[in-house]
C-alpha cells in the first residue's frame, strides 16, 4: 500500500536549543518538521510551502512573533494557517488577547507539556490532511462535472463527423439511433429489426450467412464482425464491414447493442490489385528461377556429357592410329566402356525425369522382399565404397518385410541414395543402412510400414537448401567447377519413384559437415509371397560401375539413341 504523504509543520524560534526540543517532542508525529530561526526566515519558508500549523515564539529579536503573525495573515496563501504562540517571559492577558486577535488558535507557556503540544499539533495535522482530501475531491468532482458537460457535445460531434456509421439497437434488435454516416450508407434511420432490414440490402450470396451468424452472436451475447456486399440507395454495389457488441450496465444487465458500419470498397479493390500484383510477381520470379535453373542444368549437362565423351573419343582415336600391347589395349577398351556406361546413366536419368514430367513412367508391381533387395543393392555398390575405404553397415529387421512395388525401381531408389552417400562421405567414413518395422496409420490402411534409412557422415546439407533437396535440377553447388559431379536428378527421381509406391521420403541434416539421413517409408504387403531377387554376379570395372548379369535389370531405357538427350533437354526447357 502507498504510504500517507507527510505534511509540513513550521517551528519558529530564535534559540536553536528550543527548536531542537520542539523537534524532539513532535518527531513522533512522523511529519515534515521545518525549522526557522527568525520571523524573516519563517516568511521565506511560507513563500513556497503550505503548513498544517505554525509554532511561533513571541519573543524574538528584530521581528517578534506578533509582527511575524501579522505578515503571515496579510498573505492570501497563509491567511488561514493555524498559529500557536509560544512564550516563556510574559503571561500578560493583554499579550494573550493580542495573540488571539492576530488569529492565533492557542497561546502556550514554556516549559511546554509534550503531551499537550503533541495533541494540539496532531489535531491541526489531521485537519490539514482532511482539507487536502476535500480539496482533491472537490477538484475531481469539478473535473467530472466539466467532463459530463462536454461528453454529450463531444458525442454529438464525434457521431456527426465519424468516418464510419454508428448505430444502437435495443434488446429486441430495433435500431434506436444512427448517425449521418450510417444513414448515408444504408439509406434508413431506424427499423423494427435492424439486421433483417440490413439483410434486404445485402447481395443474395451474402444474405444467408448474415441472417445466421449475426442473430447467433446476439443470442449468445458475443461480438459480431462480418464483411458483405450491399446495394446503396443509388443502386451501386459496395463492400461494407459491420461490427456489433453488447452494451451492458454496471451490474451486467444487457441494455442493447452498439455497432459500426464502414464502407471498405476501396480497401477491397486495393487488396484485389495487390493480390494480382503478388501473383504476377511470384509468377515472374518462378519463371526467372526456372530459366536460371534451366541454364545451369544445360551447362552442367554439357559438361557432364562432354567429360566421358572426350575420354571415349581420345582412346578411340589412339586405338585407331597406334598399336598398343594387349594390356594397354584392354585398359583403353575398359576406359571407353566405363565412360560409355557413365554417359548412358546420365541419359537414363534424363529419360526418367522426362517420363515423370509427362506422367508416362510405369511400374511393374509385385511383392518384393526388402531384406533381399537391400543386400543385393549394397553388394552392387560395395566395391565403389571400398575405393574410398568407406565401411557400409546394415541393420536389417530380422523377419521378412514385404512391400508391393517394382523391384528394379526400388533398387534404383536405394542405389541413388547409396551412391549419393558414397559420393559425399569422406575417406574412411561409415554409411549405415537400417530397415525397421514401424507402427502407424499415416502411410496406408495397415498400421505397419517398412522404414528404410541411409545415414552417412558426409558434408551434410545446408539448412536453407534442405527444403529443395528433392527438387529436380537443384543442387547445393550448381557451378561447373564443383568438386562433385552429377546432374542433380538422382534424389528427385528417388522422390517420384517413392511416391509412385505410395510411400514418403524425407531428408534430415543438422547442417553442413554433420552428415545426412534419408528416410523412406513404404506400406507393407502381407497378402502375397514376396519376389526373391537372385544373387548377383559382380564384375569390377576401373570406374567402380557394376552390372547385374543374371537379373537383366536394364530394360528398354538402356537402349537409347544418341539423339535422345537433345530431345529430352528441349522438352525440359519448354516446361
Amino acid at each position: 500500500m502507498q504510504s500517507e504523504p507527510k505534511v509540513n509543520v513550521l517551528l519558529v524560534d530564535d534559540h536553536p536549543e528550543n527548536l531542537i526540543a520542539l523537534e524532539a517532542i513532535l518527531d513522533g508525529l512522523g511529519q515534515n518538521l521545518v525549522k526557522a530561526g527568525s520571523g524573516e526566515e519563517a516568511l521565506r519558508c511560507l513563500l513556497n510551502q503550505d503548513f498544517a500549523v505554525i509554532l511561533l515564539d513571541v519573543q524574538m529579536p528584530g521581528m517578534d512573533g506578533f509582527e511575524t503573525a501579522t505578515m503571515i495573515r496579510q498573505r492570501e496563501r497563509s491567511r488561514n494557517t493555524p498559529i500557536i504562540f509560544l512564550t516563556a517571559f510574559s503571561t500578560s492577558d493583554n499579550l494573550m488577547f493580542k495573540g488571539y486577535s492576530l488569529g492565533a488558535v492557542d497561546y502556550l507557556l514554556k516549559p511546554i507539556d509534550p503531551v499537550i503540544l503533541n495533541s494540539k499539533v496532531s489535531v491541526f495535522v489531521d485537519l490539514f490532511k482532511k482539507n487536502l482530501e476535500v480539496q482533491h475531491q472537490a477538484a475531481q468532482l469539478a473535473a467530472m462535472n466539466a467532463e459530463l458537460k462536454q461528453s454529450e457535445e463531444r458525442f454529438r460531434t464525434l457521431s456527426a463527423c465519424s468516418p464510419v456509421g454508428i448505430f444502437l439497437t435495443d434488446t429486441f434488435g430495433r435500431c434506436t439511433y444512427s448517425n449521418p454516416k450510417f444513414q448515408a450508407i444504408c439509406g434508413f434511420i431506424t427499423a423494427e429489426s435492424w439486421y433483417e432490414e440490413f439483410a434486404n440490402l445485402t447481395l443474395p450470396e451474402d444474405r444467408e450467412s448474415l441472417l445466421i451468424e449475426w442473430p447467433n452472436c446476439i443470442s449468445q451475447g458475443q461480438p459480431y464482425s462480418g464483411e458483405f456486399r450491399i446495394y446503396q440507395p443509388d443502386k451501386s454495389l459496395r463492400w461494407v464491414h459491420i461490427r456489433s457488441a453488447p452494451m451492458l450496465s454496471d451490474n451486467g444487465t444487457l441494455l442493447g447493442h452498439v455497432g459500426t458500419i464502414e464502407d471498405i470498397t476501396e480497401r477491397k479493390q486495393a487488396e484485389a490489385v495487390r493480390e494480382q500484383f503478388i501473383r504476377e510477381h511470384a509468377a515472374r520470379q518462378q519463371a526467372e528461377e526456372a530459366n536460371r535453373m534451366k541454364d545451369e542444368f544445360l551447362a552442367i549437362l554439357s559438361h557432364e556429357l562432354r567429360t566421358p565423351l572426350n575420354s571415349i573419343l581420345g582412346w578411340s582415336r589412339l586405338l585407331v592410329t597406334k598399336k598398343f600391347d594387349e594390356k594397354t589395349r584392354i585398359k583403353a577398351l575398359e576406359t571407353i566402356e566405363r565412360n560409355a556406361r557413365s554417359q548412358a546413366r546420365l541419359v537414363n536419368d534424363i529419360l526418367d525425369v522426362s517420363q515423370i514430367i509427362q506422367g508416362n513412367l510405369r511400374l511393374s508391381i509385385q511383392p518384393v522382399n526388402l531384406q533381399n533387395l537391400i543386400e543385393v543393392t549394397v553388394e552392387t555398390v560395395r566395391l565403389q565404397a571400398e575405393e574410398k575405404s568407406i565401411e557400409m553397415k546394415t541393420y536389417l529387421y530380422p523377419d521378412a518385410l514385404r512391400v508391393s512395388g517394382d523391384p528394379e525401381r526400388l533398387r534404383q531408389i536405394l542405389t541413388n541414395l547409396l551412391s549419393n552417400a558414397i559420393k559425399f562421405t569422406p575417406e574412411s567414413g561409415v554409411i549405415e543402412i537400417w530397415l525397421k518395422l514401424v507402427e502407424t496409420t499415416e502411410i496406408s490402411r495397415s498400421n505397419q510400414y517398412a522404414q528404410l534409412q541411409v545415414i552417412d557422415q558426409g558434408i551434410g546439407i545446408n539448412p536453407e537448401f534442405l527444403p529443395h533437396v528433392f527438387d529436380s535440377f537443384r543442387q547445393g553447388n550448381s557451378s561447373i567447377s564443383r568438386p562433385y559431379g552429377g546432374l542433380g536428378l538422382g534424389l528427385a527421381i528417388a522422390r517420384h519413384l517413392v511416391e509412385l509406391h505410395n510411400g514418403t521420403i524425407r531428408a534430415q541434416s543438422e547442417g553442413e559437415g554433420k552428415g545426412a539421413t534419408f528416410t523412406i517409408d513404404l506400406p507393407l504387403n502381407t497378402s502375397t509371397p514376396e519376389t526373391e531377387l537372385p544373387q548377383k554376379k559382380i564384375m569390377k570395372h576401373q570406374s567402380n560401375e557394376y552390372e547385374n548379369e543374371e537379373l537383366g535389370c536394364q530394360v528398354e531405357r538402356d537402349r537409347v539413341q544418341v539423339a535422345s538427350p537433345v530431345l529430352v533437354v528441349e522438352n525440359l526447357g519448354a516446361k
